[in-house]
């Protein structure tokens, strides 16, 4: 049998556990698993994979995307410049463990929001400073395309929420949302940026995909704003999971 599995927590709602679990039936694939594994503290990894050698891959997500990488072997040149990892390949050769770490997130990011970008969309807003926002920046850089991350509290490389203005919408065309604000079962939640300057120039991507519409996005999309929600992302990442785990 090989398992493979999510950490986090909580886990109250997994995509992942759906999406690879319809994978093994739907390829006939009797001998695989996957679980859900609910930790709050990071450390409890390293007995959960000592206690089962069946474990052969992991996902990873919040709040624990930055907080592996302190148990990890190796990291894949772009999880490391990233800093956040949310896919872990466990191998076991010669009674040792090798842990390598990897963050599929960007590539589900940039594979999903490249078909909607236009040529005036040069500059972005990242709503939220979080592990997510790591990989978004890090796509970001990969297309040239300038950011401003905002905050809710003052931090470095950043501004708050208060201080965006009609200037600032205008020039940042794309807005990202990476923050958990608008997920059910809190669907009336959104970011609090002043949408009346959005225009149908504005392309807004949401990475939360429950609901498919979030506030955010139909706050948006009244302003005529292109959206993008982030269920595909979420599709291409797992998809890209899959081949880490089975090269």
């Amino acid at each position: 049998m090989r398992t493979f599995g999510l950490i986090g927590y909580p886990l109250a709602h997994s995509f992942s556990k759906k999406f690879f679990t319809e994978k093994f039936a739907e390829e006939g694939i009797a001998d695989h698993q996957y679980e859900l594994f609910p930790i709050e503290n990071i450390a409890a990894v390293v007995s959960l994979i000592a206690a089962d050698d069946s474990l052969a891959g992991l996902n990873v997500t919040i709040p624990h995307k930055v907080g592996v990488m302190t148990y990890l072997n190796e990291l894949d040149p772009a999880a490391e410049t990233i800093g956040a990892v949310n896919c872990i390949s466990i191998q076991h050769k010669d009674g040792q463990t090798w842990l390598k770490g990897f963050n599929t997130d960007a590539y589900g990011f940039q594979e999903s929001l490249k078909p909607y970008l236009k040529k005036h969309h040069t500059h972005a807003l990242i709503l939220g400073d979080g592990g997510a926002a790591k990989a978004v920046k890090y796509v970001l850089d990969q297309l040239q395309i300038t950011y401003l991350s905002v905050v809710r509290t003052v931090a470095p490389n950043a501004i708050l929420y208060s201080d965006l203005t009609e200037d600032l919408l205008q020039k940042h065309q794309v807005i990202i949302n990476t923050t958990p604000l608008g997920t059910f079962p809190n669907v009336e939640a959104a970011p609090a940026i002043p949408y009346q300057w959005l225009t149908d120039q504005h392309l807004a991507y949401d990475l939360v995909y429950n609901p498919e519409e979030t506030e955010f996005l139909k706050r948006a999309k009244a302003k005529g704003a292109a959206i993008k929600n982030g269920f595909e992302m979420l599709q291409l990442q797992a998809e890209r999971s899959w081949f880490i785990w089975n090269p």
